[in-house]
C-alpha cells in the first residue's frame, strides 16, 4: 500500500467531455479526503488552452491551467467527447509527456482511449473505451490490445468505458493506494454497489447497453458481438448454447419482437455505421470488418437498415 502523502491528480476536459464521467473521477477523491479526514488526493482541471470548456451536457467548465502552463500530476485523466477519433491537441501531449518522464500514470474516460492511442502512449498495453467506438478502435489500432470491460488497469495506464464505470475504476485506484475498506467506504458514500468480477462487468455492460432481461438472450448477443466480423451463423451461435433454433427465435421475438438473425443484422449494420462515421476505411472494407465478403450483399443489407448506401451514408 502506498504511503499516505497526496497523490495528485489531473484531469484534461476537451469539448463535449461526458460530465458522468468527469464527476466520477473527482467525486470519489473527494470522498476519500472526507471520509480519511486528511488530504489523501488533490486534483486539478487542466484545459487545451485557457478558455473554459463546454461539456456534452452544455456546462462550461473553467481549467485550473491551460496544458501549457499546467503543474505536473502523479495521475492524467484524459477526459473528451464523442470526436475523439479526430481530436489533435499537441500542447497537451507535450506536458502528458513531461509528466510521463517524471514517472506519471496515465489514463481516459469514455473515448480519451483514441487520443492516448494516437500519441503512441498505449502501445504495448491494455485499453478500453466506450462500446460504441470500440470497433472503429480497433481497426484504427490493430496493434493495441482492447479488452471488452469496464475498465483496465494495466500498470500505468488505466482507461474506462465511461459513465458510472468510472467510479469503479477509481475504486480500484483507490484500494491500491489506501486499501479495500477505504475504497469500500467511498463506495457507500455514493450508494454503489462495486461489480468485482471483471465477468460480471461485462455482462452488466452489456445489460446496461442493451437493455435485455433475459440471461439465455444476453449470451447469445454477447457471442453474436463477438464473432461479428467472421459472421459467425446463427444456427452455430445456438448450437453453442445448447438450442434449437425454434428455442432461439423465440425468446429473442419475446425480447426485441424480432428473430435473432434480423437482430445480428442490424447489429453489424450498427457496426458498420460507426465505421463509416469514425475511421478511414474505405466502404468495402467496412463491409469485410462487419462480415461481409461479398460487396453487393453488404450495401443490400445496410441499405435494408438505414434506407440509404453506405456510401451515401458516408457522404452526407
Amino acid at each position: 500500500m502506498a504511503s499516505r502523502s497526496t497523490v495528485t491528480f489531473a484531469v484534461l476536459i476537451f469539448p463535449g467531455f461526458p460530465m458522468m464521467a468527469f464527476s466520477a473521477v473527482i467525486e470519489p477523491l473527494r470522498a476519500a479526503n472526507v471520509i480519511a479526514s486528511a488530504k489523501l488526493y488533490d486534483w486539478t482541471i487542466v484545459g487545451p488552452d485557457e478558455n473554459r470548456v463546454t461539456a456534452s451536457n452544455g456546462i462550461a467548465v473553467t481549467p485550473h491551467y491551460a496544458a501549457a502552463k499546467a503543474p505536473s500530476a502523479d495521475y492524467i485523466v484524459v477526459c473528451s467527447g464523442g470526436d475523439a477519433d479526430r481530436l489533435d491537441a499537441k500542447k497537451p501531449l507535450s506536458w502528458i509527456r513531461k509528466n510521463l518522464r517524471l514517472g506519471a500514470h496515465i489514463g481516459s474516460v469514455a473515448d480519451g482511449a483514441f487520443y492516448l492511442a494516437r500519441a503512441g502512449l498505449l502501445d504495448g498495453y491494455t485499453c478500453t473505451l466506450h462500446w460504441q467506438s470500440q470497433p472503429a478502435f480497433l481497426e484504427a489500432f490493430p496493434h493495441i490490445r482492447l479488452a471488452r470491460r469496464i475498465f483496465v488497469i494495466d500498470r500505468t495506464r488505466f482507461t474506462c468505458a465511461g459513465g458510472v464505470g468510472a467510479m469503479d475504476m477509481m475504486l480500484e485506484l483507490i484500494a491500491g493506494h489506501h486499501g479495500t475498506e477505504l475504497s469500500r467506504q467511498v463506495a457507500e458514500w455514493f450508494v454503489h454497489d462495486r461489480i468485482k468480477a471483471s465477468a460480471d462487468r461485462e455482462r452488466l455492460q452489456l445489460r446496461l447497453r442493451t437493455g435485455i432481461r433475459d440471461d439465455v438472450v444476453l449470451k447469445a448477443v454477447a457471442l453474436m458481438e463477438k464473432a461479428s466480423e467472421k459472421s459467425e451463423e446463427v444456427s452455430a451461435i445456438a448450437v453453442r448454447l445448447g438450442l434449437s433454433m425454434g428455442q432461439l427465435e423465440r425468446l429473442f421475438k419475446a425480447e426485441f419482437g424480432l428473430g435473432p438473425a434480423e437482430y445480428y443484422r442490424r447489429f453489424r449494420m450498427e457496426r458498420a455505421r460507426d465505421l463509416l462515421a469514425h475511421s478511414k476505411m474505405s466502404v468495402r472494407e467496412v463491409g469485410l470488418a462487419c462480415g461481409y465478403s461479398s460487396f453487393s450483399s453488404f450495401v443490400r443489407a445496410y441499405k435494408a437498415v438505414f434506407g440509404a448506401t453506405p456510401g451515401k451514408a458516408r457522404k452526407s
